[in-house]
């Protein structure tokens, strides 16, 4: 009995030779998921590089408008020194340009509609939106909510290089050209130019054309005034007629 409980003794003071200290097991392993987390990171931020840039993130933009150089280096001085102005953020400046197409004949035949909103969108480089009745005209035939035109609202690079090819490409395309007229101002500093013909923009096929239709050109301006609006208009290359 008594060697028995010397063997019995003797096994459970002899140590484990295959039994690892926990602690540094576990160290060791937490170094090692770092690492492979660090790695994985650095690989995913080089593909990201490699690929550009992912969704939600800003893209620099390609290049800044002619017109929009034009207006910082030589109308911006002009218009301080011609209205003497304390601050360059009181010179008025383009905030926007609304092009206006109207289809009165979508109400016999729909198809018209999409025809010219795609003209549209050609011509302005963005989609057109519809534009519905919004009230209902006996005499006309017309309900409310019926499709009835399109419009376009141009801001930004897309603005300036719109208004770059209007008034450098566009207009003088136009047969007997002598200039725009000086009295379509609002008394805000608005101006709002009519055209009578879509093929003055050399990105309509003239082949393709159904029908010749207008559209209303306005150019909203920040400006106090119709002189400081048409004053820009001007230094900005604009063709007004001579008096």
């Amino acid at each position: 009995m008594a060697d028995e409980s010397e063997k019995k003794e003797k096994k459970e003071a002899k140590p484990k030779a295959d039994a690892k200290p926990k602690g540094d097991a576990k160290g060791k392993g937490d170094a090692k998921g770092k690492a492979e987390g660090k790695a994985k990171k650095g690989k995913g931020k080089e593909a990201a590089a490699a690929t550009g840039p992912t969704i939600g993130e800003a893209e620099a933009p390609a290049r800044i408008p002619r017109l929009r150089e034009h207006y910082d280096k030589s109308v911006l001085p002009e218009l301080m020194k011609r209205f003497s102005y304390a601050n360059p953020m009181q010179a008025p400046r383009l905030r926007k340009i609304v092009v206006n197409m109207g289809v009165g004949d979508a109400l016999q035949n729909i198809k018209l509609l999409d025809t010219a909103a795609g003209e549209l969108s050609i011509i302005s480089g963005q989609k057109a939106a519809i534009r519905r009745a919004k009230k209902s005209i006996a005499n006309f035939k017309l309900r409310e909510g019926q499709p009835i035109g399109c419009m376009v609202t141009l801001r930004g690079a897309r603005m300036y290089e719109f208004y770059d090819r209007l008034v450098n490409v566009a207009l003088p395309r136009i047969r007997d050209f002598r200039g725009v007229p000086t009295r379509s101002f609002d008394g805000r500093g608005n101006y709002t130019l009519g055209l009578t013909e879509q093929i003055i923009f050399p990105e309509i096929n003239y082949d393709r054309v159904e029908k010749i239709r207008g559209m209303d050109v306005t150019f909203v301006t920040s400006a106090r005034n119709d002189e400081e609006g048409m004053e820009l208009l001007r230094l900005m290359s604009m063709p007004f007629r001579q008096r």
